[in-house]
């Protein structure tokens, strides 16, 4: 699994400020990353699981960078809101 998690720079925060917002109650889905995607998260907390079994955590704070062509699932355990970019 590629997903890289860390803590966002200023200028990060503040490009992200533009970028559009998403927002999911408490679920589990299965996703797929079609391009590459990288996320700020404003609120929440959830765990990513790849098609190998790998988890990734992640909450409020921060910067989320998720791999074009990523099979997943997604587990919200918190309200989540994230401001996102795909390119």
């Amino acid at each position: 699994m590629n997903i890289e998690v860390r803590k966002p720079t200023e200028e990060e925060i503040k490009e992200a400020e533009s970028w559009p917002t998403w927002s999911k109650e408490i679920s589990k889905f299965d996703w797929q990353y079609d391009e590459k995607e990288t996320c700020y998260i404003l609120g929440g907390a959830a765990t990513v699981t790849d098609e190998d079994g790998q988890s990734v955590s992640f909450s409020a704070g921060d910067w989320v960078v998720f791999p074009k062509g990523l099979k997943c699932v997604w587990k919200i355990d918190k309200p989540i809101s994230k401001k996102y970019k795909s390119k």
